[in-house]
């Protein structure tokens, strides 16, 4: 009786295999049947929840920033489209992440963590990945015209284009990859004064900018340090050094303490009583220094998981959020 062939691995020395594949090579295969690796738990609905990265949204917390630094978060003229920019923006980058892990799946099935994300464990199909996130684009779109400014809608499509520009090619030239990812947090900031129709000081601007770029350099390091440069989970790895990445992080970092500086003096200048906004100033350049210290760690892939696993820079944080507002409502 012959034994039943075994579809997860076929030896190279299996007749009809084509030249050149070695005894015991193994054959890769389809993306919607590969195992799961070990440990991976959960049925399709829920690879489905996780795919969409709701822990990420947290960053789409950004398009607060403008509305906060104008003192007008609780204008409801400005609450209202604000807080439909929030979802929006969950909306769009949660399908560019479902089009992002559905081309990047071999790689991230090479990656000791992303191996863990739905689609490349095989639990999600790529093409039920890729047709929700048209669908994720096409509400959040149509959502932004018919609801709030169609402005806010420019700002989305600009997001949506860049973003699956560098799913499909930027991701993979260096500088320009390190710029694209931090566009991202930049048009979110951007997306929450544009929906409220805010006039957005270029101080706030440049902080947006630098300190994105701070965070995707520290990011990258972090990879860096995990996987080394000679991982294939990202080609870009390969062309940059850890001194160059500590150069840019230090760089950014610099520029966004010093435009967040001069933002603060500004707005001491216009305040009676009580500096809170040059107050604001320490809290905010030790945080920036706990953060480069994860960073230093090669701790910081994910920003968000630094940002809620480390209680003294959520502290940190939140004695910042209390001295801006202080100032910036006049208190």
């Amino acid at each position: 009786m012959s034994a039943r062939p075994d579809h997860t691995q076929v030896p190279g020395a299996v007749h009809g295999l084509p030249n050149g594949f070695e005894a015991n090579a193994v054959l890769p295969l389809p993306v919607e049947q590969a195992p799961r690796p070990a440990g991976f738990r959960g049925g399709r609905l829920w690879g489905v929840v996780r795919a969409l990265r709701p822990r990420q949204w947290v960053k789409n917390g950004l398009v607060l920033a403008a509305p906060l630094a104008a003192g007008e978060v609780f204008d409801p003229d400005v609450m209202g489209p604000t807080a439909v920019a929030f979802l929006l923006f969950c909306l769009s980058a949660s399908g560019v992440y479902l089009v992002n892990d559905s081309i990047d799946v071999e790689e991230d099935r090479r990656h000791p963590r992303k191996r863990y994300r739905p689609i490349a464990a095989g639990l999600v199909p790529r093409p039920l990945a890729v047709a929700l996130a048209v669908v994720l684009f096409a509400v959040a779109l149509t959502t932004a015209v018919l609801l709030t400014r169609p402005a806010l809608a420019g700002v989305l499509g600009s997001y949506v284009v860049i973003q699956l520009a560098y799913c499909v090619f930027l991701k993979n030239q260096p500088v320009i990859d390190l710029a694209v990812v931090a566009s991202g947090f930049l048009l979110r900031g951007i997306a929450g004064g544009v929906a409220a129709g805010l006039w957005l000081s270029q101080w706030f601007l440049l902080v947006a900018a630098f300190g994105s770029l701070f965070m995707v350099a520290g990011k990258r390091y972090s990879e860096f340090v995990l996987v080394g440069d000679e991982a294939a989970t990202r080609k870009t790895l390969q062309e940059y050094s850890a001194s160059y990445l500590r150069f840019v992080w230090s760089l950014s970092a610099g520029v966004a303490v010093t435009a967040y500086c001069l933002w603060a003096f500004e707005m001491a200048e216009i305040q009676d009583g009580v500096p809170w906004a040059t107050i604001s100033i320490a809290p905010f350049v030790m945080a920036i220094l706990r953060y480069a210290r994860d960073v230093d760690k090669g701790a910081a892939g994910a920003p968000e998981e630094i940002v809620l696993h480390d209680h003294v820079l959520l502290v940190l944080g939140a004695l910042w959020v209390l001295t801006v507002g202080l100032g910036v409502f006049g208190v």
